[in-house]
């Protein structure tokens, strides 16, 4: 009686790792969020995109409302495509527009969408053509300090 009842705690025990590692790898590949609802396909083009990945959130006043289905390079203009899914319940005017931010200082970057004034809406598709790039915290960085430097070298002159 005993061994079966140390048999079901480990078995329990087990399956709960599995479920926990099931979890944590879901998490990290970013489909713990995986939606079947219906969607529209829109595109937009960056000069700079940052650490933008495919399936990061497509946000609008935050809520999640669409992912990133692929990124490309387009080797004519030089710029990424980033080619978004977004849910077809949520309908944004054609002059909406959208930028790469952060969420948090360092955290994943994500695509923030912000509703335009247009009487026409966004179709599959379209492509939204106010894009704002990611912000590179390496080149803020790099600015302050070649800015502090330059002020050094003036300032030893006088």
């Amino acid at each position: 009686m005993e061994k079966k009842s140390l048999d079901f705690w480990v078995g329990l025990f087990v399956l709960l790792g599995a479920a926990a590692l099931l979890f944590l790898a879901l998490k990290a590949g970013n489909l713990s969020s995986l939606s079947f609802e219906q969607t529209y396909t829109v595109t937009a083009r960056f000069d700079n995109i940052g650490g933008l990945k495919p399936r990061a959130a497509v946000k609008s006043a935050g809520v999640v409302v669409g992912r990133i289905s692929e990124i490309k390079f387009d080797d004519k203009t030089y710029q990424a495509t980033v080619v978004m899914e977004l849910e077809k319940r949520y309908k944004f005017p054609k002059n909406s527009s959208i930028k790469v931010l952060t969420a948090g200082l360092l955290g994943e970057q994500y695509i923030g969408l912000t509703a335009g004034t247009d009487e026409k809406l966004l179709a599959a598709g379209d492509r939204i053509t106010f894009t704002q790039d990611a912000i590179v915290l390496e080149s803020l960085i790099s600015q302050f300090l070649f800015s502090k430097a330059a002020d050094g070298n003036t300032e030893e002159k006088k």
